[in-house]
C-alpha cells in the first residue's frame, strides 16, 4: 500500500531516525527545551545494536560492554545496583528502556518503521518517506536528526576464493556470530583486528576450540579492559588526554599516547604476536581483555591477511596456511545511510567511511537536519553522544549560538582532512567538541576541587552537568563519585606526572589565549 498525500507535522515536531541510544538521548534533550521527538525505528523495538533480536545487531550472547557502567551511561540514569563493571547486552537493553520509559519516550517511537527516504523539498523542509508493514507515509518535517549508527552495513572483503570456502561451519561476518559452543574442537580463521574481532578470537579460543587463527592486514597496539583494576577509557581517554590530543602535535602526541599504552598493556609482540607500526598513529589502538594473553599461551596464533582461499585451506600473505571449519570475518562496517536523497549524499560528500560535516553533527548548507552518533567507537560512546545530543538541541532551539560562517568553514575542512590524514577521531575527543559548541565545557578554574578529577577521572556525563543551561546542583558530588567508582581517582592530591601534564596543558591554553 502507497501514500502520497504529504503530511506536515507540527513545526516544533522533530524526526529521528533511529531509536538506538543516539536517537534516544537526542529525543530526551529535544523534549527537555521544548520540542516534540518522533522516532523511526526499524526494528520490533528500541535499543538499536543493544537490541539482539534486530536484523541489523551485531551483538552474540553473552556479548558485554567494552567500556565500563560509568562510561556506558547517560547522566541522568545510573545502571541499577548490582551490575557489573562490564555490564551485558541484555542489561544495556533495559537500561534504554527505563531511559525511554522514564523521560516518557516511548508513545513517541514508531517501531516497524523503516524510513526508505529522507529529501529536502522545494520548501526547505525535510521530507520522510517511512515504511510500516507495507505502508507508505510521506511526511514534511522543520527539522529532523539522523540517528541510526554507523555499525549496521557488514564490510565484507573482497578475498580470493572466498566464494569456495568449504569449512563445516562456514564463511560469515562476525555480526552473525551466534556463541563459541558449536565450535569447540574446531579449527577457526578469525579475519580483522577490530575489537570485536579480538574478543570473539578470544572467546572462541577460551571456550576450547581445538586451533584458532587470527588474521589482519596490521597489527595495533592492544589495550586490555582494566588496567589495575581501573577501566581503561578511565585512564586512558581522558579529558587530559583528549586536550593534549588536540594541542600537541601529531608526532609529539603520538610518542605520548604511545608510552601510555606500553605502559599499561606492553607491546604485542612481547605476547607472541606480530609486531606493530613504530608511529601509534599509522598502527592504530584496539581494545581485548584476553586476546593477547591467549596468544601467549598459544590457543590464539596470529598471521598477516588472508590472500586466498581453496576450499577449507585458507592460505596467508607470509605463505603460511590453516585448514580451517570456519570463518569469521571480524572486518568492520560501513557507513550506509542509503535513504539519504542523492542531494544530501553529495552536499556531506557520503562515502562508505565518512561525511564532510561540522564536527560530525551539522553542515552550514543543511539547515535543520543533523546527524547524531555516528562516529568511531574508539572510547567511551554515551557521554559523547549525550553531549552531541545536547548541542544538537541547543542549536535547534537557538541556546547555543549559530558558529560563524568562517568557524563552519574551518570545521568542513577539518571534516575533509581528516578522511586522509590523521587517525580516527576518537570519542573523548569528540565529547570535547561537542561539549565546546554547547557552551558546556566545565571550567576548571570554577572547581578547584574537582580539577584532577575532571583532567583524569573518567569523561563521565555527569561531570558536564556542572554549567551551562541543564546544571544539576548535585553534580560536583557525582562526578566525583563517578571518578573515585573504581579507584581510578580517590583524592584531589595530583601524582607528579599528572602536576606536570597539568601545568602544560595549562601553559599550552594561556599561550593560545594569547
Amino acid at each position: 500500500m502507497t501514500g502520497n498525500r504529504l503530511e506536515r507535522m507540527p513545526d516544533n515536531t522533530v524526526a529521528i531516525i533511529g531509536a538506538g541510544p543516539s536517537g534516544l538521548a537526542c529525543a530526551r534533550w529535544l523534549r527537555a527545551h521544548g520540542l516534540e521527538p518522533l522516532l523511526f525505528e526499524a526494528a520490533d523495538q528500541l535499543g538499536g545494536q543493544w537490541n539482539s533480536l534486530s536484523p541489523m545487531s551485531g551483538v552474540w550472547p553473552g556479548m558485554r560492554t567494552n567500556t565500563s557502567r560509568v562510561t556506558t551511561a547517560f547522566s541522568d540514569m545510573d545502571h541499577i545496583e548490582g551490575t557489573a563493571t562490564y555490564p551485558r547486552h541484555d542489561e544495556m537493553l533495559a537500561y534504554l528502556e527505563r531511559y525511554a520509559e522514564h523521560f516518557d519516550l516511548l508513545p513517541r517511537i514508531r517501531t516497524r518503521a523503516r524510513v526508505e527516504h529522507l529529501l529536502r523539498g522545494d520548501d526547505g523542509l525535510w521530507q520522510i518517506h517511512s515504511n510500516t508493514d507495507g505502508v507508505i507515509r510521506r511526511e514534511v518535517f522543520r527539522r529532523a536528526i539522523v540517528a541510526t549508527g554507523r555499525h549496521v552495513a557488514p564490510d565484507v572483503p573482497d578475498i580470493a576464493g572466498i566464494e569456495s570456502f568449504c569449512g563445516s561451519f562456514g564463511a560469515a561476518h562476525t555480526s552473525h556470530y551466534c556463541g563459541p559452543e558449536r565450535l569447540r574442537g574446531r579449527s577457526v580463521v578469525v579475519a580483522g583486528c577490530s575489537i570485536s574481532a579480538l574478543e570473539i578470537a578470544a572467546e572462541i579460543a577460551l571456550a576450547g576450540a581445538a586451533q584458532v587463527t587470527a588474521s589482519y592486514r596490521r597489527q595495533r597496539y592492544v589495550l586490555p579492559k582494566l588496567i589495575k583494576g581501573v577501566p581503561t577509557e578511565s585512564v586512558m581517554f581522558t579529558r587530559a588526554a583528549a586536550i593534549a590530543a588536540q594541542r600537541c602535535p601529531p608526532d609529539i602526541a603520538a610518542e605520548a599516547l604511545k608510552a601510555m599504552v606500553l605502559n599499561a598493556a606492553g607491546s604485542p609482540e612481547q605476547f607472541g604476536a606480530r609486531k606493530p607500526h613504530e608511529n601509534i598513529f599509522a598502527a592504530g589502538i584496539t581494545q581485548s581483555q584476553n586476546f593477547l594473553p591467549a596468544v601467549a599461551e598459544g590457543r590464539i596464533v596470529t598471521r598477516p591477511w588472508i590472500e586466498r582461499i581453496d576450499g577449507r585451506t585458507v592460505h596467508f600473505a607470509d605463505g603460511s596456511a590453516v585448514e580451517a571449519d570456519a570463518l569469521l570475518l571480524g572486518t568492520g562496517y560501513r557507513l550506509s545511510l542509503p535513504f539519504l536523497s542523492p542531494e544530501l549524499a553529495e552536499t556531506v560528500e557520503l562515502d562508505t567511511a565518512n561525511m564532510t560535516l561540522h564536527d560530525f553533527t551539522l553542515h552550514p548548507d543543511l539547515p535543520g537536519l543533523a546527524f547524531a552518533g555516528l562516529i568511531d567507537l574508539i572510547g567511551p560512546f554515551f557521554p559523547a553522544i549525550e553531549l552531541q545530543a545536547r548541542w544538537i538541541a541547543y542549536s535547534f532551539t537557538g541556546i547555543a549560538a549559530r558558529p560563524t560562517p568562517e568557524k563552519q568553514a574551518m570545521a568542513l575542512s577539518r571534516s575533509r582532512a581528516a578522511r586522509t590524514f590523521g587517525p580516527a577521531v576518537p570519542t573523548h575527543v569528540a565529547a570535547l567538541a561537542f561539549a565546546r559548541n554547547a557552551g558546556i565545557e566545565p571550567s576548571l578554574e570554577h572547581y578547584p576541587e574537582l580539577e584532577r578529577a575532571l583532567l583524569f577521572g573518567p569523561l563521565s556525563a555527569i561531570s558536564f552537568r556542572l554549567e551551562g543551561p541543564d546544571r544539576l546542583p548535585n553534580a560536583s558530588f557525582l562526578a566525583k563519585k563517578a571518578a573515585a567508582e573504581f579507584g581510578a581517582i580517590t583524592s584531589e592530591d595530583f601524582t607528579a606526572e599528572e602536576r606536570s601534564i597539568r601545568d602544560m596543558l595549562r601553559a599550552a591554553a594561556a599561550t593560545a589565549a594569547a
